[in-house]
């Protein structure tokens, strides 16, 4: 059960707006039980006064009717009173759990994922928190309401007759404690194992979504569609389970509440306090004990719902407790001005005992130009991967301006770098929205006036479509407003080539001392590959530049070439200078140049 102590803790950011919730459960809990008792004593009490003309015309009518009908419209008012407090305090302190949850994990770097589907981390982050709002909804109000109410019945029949309300609370007190705990243990597996079967299929069923081309090509469908089946059939069982736990658990909870209704029936025949024989208030406290039905029926499900709780508590635990490899100096104040690159004696390797980088050394001044050769899975994107602190080396130090690249804050790295990757992603939005994410301030705020901000954004406007133009993507800015259009959800609506131009265009639009090229011309043809890396080495002239490459368009044009082989530089030195001293890259250059 610690494992909830987190989550309740966030709890107390919404604390009013759930006594609200609580406060209007009990009301409805009061209205419902007083409109039932004050009915059944109000018929028992017509009747017994209708026997006589004297007693029939000295009755009054007209209060309880009136008690009847407030009651009625209290109950209704308050009902929906708490469904609005209830699931307004719940939609908040899911927002409340999931921005803790996305606060803890932002920090987290792939090396800290390791191991982590993306499936799953999606269910976590979905389906778990979404479990752990049952502690609100489900468990904590119907319970704390239920006792409350117990308390109140106590002191109001108690009021009435000592006797009577010490035997009613003390059997729904009883009923309190006692089958919560029946129903948690015989709750437990089946609740589990809805969560564990819920998460297999989504895992499963994302894999069959993302990977259904493939499956189709291969002749793969129908097996891979035979495991989403069972792992469905698998869901349909665990809720049949716990379907079957519920009607037992609500069994129980009837019978024990019909023995409470006979026990008081047979006590309150003796007389009630002062009316002895108790006559119409007979009737009222079987009515009231009857009553108690609505508040007792929420404890059967809510303790079916706390392994589901505890588990789902358990899988988010595991995610954001982690601590990230890689620490920020989250105080510095320094930045990188320069440029300067130093990398020394690094080694690194994703898993333990292999190596991908072995002693790496090397030293980028500030401004050069530098490309790294070498063949797939000698280290090249594991070196930009350390610069980037995506991961953090075994042994080794990086320095930037002569300054451990640990000692930066992350702000200052990110504002220090600009990286084109092989992989480019595009946002479901417009080019717009795709284009200004790179820009540090497009110069335009909420805060300005109208005419300034629409002036701002025109100048912005006019800017990203000159870039457009330099990477060759004039196409897209015809017509109306082209920066509106819509690009879809991955970039779809553009080919491959395009939305890696885009990735070229975000890095135009970003001034920083450091350039990062992982292949940036990937997939494009020679001529366009040439057109391309010229507009960035007319960007970055005074920029450090370090470009990954497997081919040797424009390599003329770097200051240095470093040819890499099982993560160590085995040569480098100008284009023309290796063309004469190294067989290997004159060969490669013959072959691809």
């Amino acid at each position: 059960m610690r494992v909830l102590l987190p989550f309740l803790k966030l709890f107390k950011r919404q604390w009013l707006m759930m006594a609200v919730g609580l406060l209007l459960s009990i009301t409805t809990l009061m209205a419902g039980i007083g409109l039932l008792s004050l009915s059944g004593w109000f018929l028992s009490a017509t009747a017994v006064a209708g026997l006589t003309v004297a007693t029939a015309q000295a009755f009054n009518y007209f209060t309880p009717a009136g008690g009847v009908r407030f009651l009625s419209i209290a109950r209704t008012a308050s009902r929906y009173g708490e469904r609005l407090a209830t699931h307004e305090a719940t939609f908040k302190l899911l927002t409340e759990l999931r921005s803790w949850t996305w606060k803890r994990l932002l920090p987290l770097t792939p090396a800290d994922m390791q191991g982590l589907r993306h499936g799953d981390l999606l269910n976590r982050l979905v389906a778990d928190i979404d479990t752990l709002d049952h502690l609100y909804l489900r468990l904590l109000t119907p319970m704390a309401a239920s006792l409350l109410m117990i308390g109140a019945l106590y002191l109001f029949l108690g009021w009435i007759d000592a006797d009577l309300a010490v035997a009613l609370c003390s059997v729904l007190l009883l009923i309190w404690l006692v089958l919560p705990v029946i129903f948690y243990y015989l709750g437990r597996q089946p609740g589990r194992a809805m969560v564990e079967s819920k998460r297999q299929y989504r895992v499963q069923l994302l894999q069959y979504i993302e990977g259904n081309a493939e499956l189709t090509l291969f002749g793969a469908l129908p097996r891979f569609r035979s495991q989403l089946d069972a792992a469905e059939l698998a869901i349909f069982s665990s809720q049949s389970r716990m379907n079957q736990v519920t009607a037992l658990s609500q069994a129980l909870l009837v019978l024990c509440h019909g023995a409470a209704v006979v026990m008081m029936l047979y006590l309150a025949s003796f007389g009630v306090g002062q009316h002895t024989p108790p006559g119409p208030m007979l009737a009222m406290v079987v009515f009231m004990t009857l009553a108690t039905i609505e508040m007792l029926m929420p404890i059967t499900t809510a303790f079916q719902h706390l392994s589901a709780c505890v588990q789902a508590a358990e899988r988010v635990t595991a995610v954001v407790d982690k601590q990230s490899q890689v620490q920020f100096n989250a105080s510095a104040t320094h930045e990188v001005t320069r440029g300067d690159i130093q990398v020394s004696s690094i080694n690194f390797g994703y898993q333990a005992g292999k190596a991908v980088l072995n002693d790496l050394s090397m030293t980028i001044a500030a401004g050069e130009k530098v490309a790294l050769l070498g063949q797939t899975g000698c280290g090249k994107s594991s070196l930009l991967s350390l610069l980037t602190r995506e991961w953090q080396a075994q042994r080794g130090d990086i320095c930037l301006d002569g300054r451990p690249i640990s000692e930066y804050s992350e702000a200052a790295l990110r504002a220090s770098t600009t990286v084109i990757s092989q992989r480019i992603y595009l946002f479901a939005g417009t080019l717009r929205d795709n284009l200004t994410l790179a820009q540090f301030d497009t110069g335009v705020r909420d805060d300005m006036k109208r005419k300034q901000r629409i002036a701002a954004r025109e100048a912005n406007d006019a800017k990203l479509i000159a870039v457009l133009a330099q990477v060759g993507l004039g196409n897209l800015t015809q017509g109306d407003r082209p920066l509106d259009n819509w690009i879809g959800e991955g970039g779809r609506q553009l080919s491959g080539g395009e939305a890696r131009r885009i990735g070229v265009a975000r890095a135009l639009l970003r001034d920083t001392p450091i350039l990062l090229l992982d292949e940036p011309t990937e997939g494009l043809d020679k001529r366009t590959e040439r057109e391309i890396l010229a507009t960035i080495f007319e960007f970055a002239k005074h920029k450090t530049v370090l470009m990954i490459c497997h081919r040797l368009t424009a390599l003329e044009q770097m200051d240095r070439v470093c040819l890499m082989e099982q993560g160590r530089i085995v040569d480098q030195g100008a284009h023309q200078q290796l063309l004469v001293s190294n067989a290997y890259y004159a060969g490669l250059h013959h072959r691809l140049g």
